[in-house]
């Protein structure tokens, strides 16, 4: 299988963590979203031009949730991705939220803070990085109330729905995510970098 990647992509963060965590490996295609012809060759592929995008055979999926879950569908004895139809259903219901809702969030951040200045030129606006403020601390409260009284997202151990969710914390220092309110968020994300996916998935800025 072949994946088009690149590192510094939360979305594909969230395929290489669950594939760490399943034992499957890709063939791996960076893209470089500053280059005009990389861009060209991810568009033939995904009409989004956007990242992730998997190739299995004659078989191209996008949607980074979408590839989690068809990697642990065909992975026998997997755990991360649930049988019983509630509690699969309880781990798309994180899964959907995490793209939904906390990513988007986050997404403000990363913008204002790492990319606009390197695409546009121009410096963070304060009424944006207001929005985003805003946006987040309705996302992470619902989280952390969440992780009140559990160690994981959904269930007993860790799911696709806690890779899906954890993902864009990778920005979490760099984008300045204002998230010191939120000590359950908190702790459980520190035990998501205690995984061996995490920290094999991780890459140096």
């Amino acid at each position: 299988m072949q994946l088009y990647y690149n590192h510094y992509s939360s979305n594909t963060r969230r395929v290489l963590l669950a594939a760490d965590h399943l034992g499957i490996d890709f063939d791996l295609i960076q893209i470089n979203l500053a280059s005009q012809d990389d861009r060209r060759r991810l568009g033939e592929v995904n009409p989004n031009a956007k990242l992730p995008v998997l190739i299995d055979g004659d078989f191209i999926l996008w949607e980074s949730c979408a590839i989690m879950q068809y990697l642990a569908e065909g992975t026998p004895g997997q755990t991360v991705w649930p049988q019983e139809r509630r509690a699969r259903a309880d781990v798309s219901r994180w899964m959907f939220w995490a793209c939904q809702h906390f990513a988007p969030a986050i997404g403000v951040f990363t913008w204002e803070y790492l990319w606009k200045k390197f695409v546009t030129g121009q410096d963070a606006d304060p009424k944006e990085v207001a929005r985003g403020e805003a946006d987040l601390a309705e996302a992470a409260r619902v989280l952390d109330q969440h992780l009140a009284t559990r160690r994981w997202l959904a269930g007993d151990g860790v799911t696709l729905a806690d890779y899906a969710v954890a993902a864009p914390l990778m920005y979490k220092d760099r984008a300045h995510l204002p998230l010191d309110a939120y000590p359950h968020l908190l702790a459980w994300f520190e035990r998501i970098q205690a995984l061996p996916a995490w920290q094999r998935t991780a890459h140096e800025w």
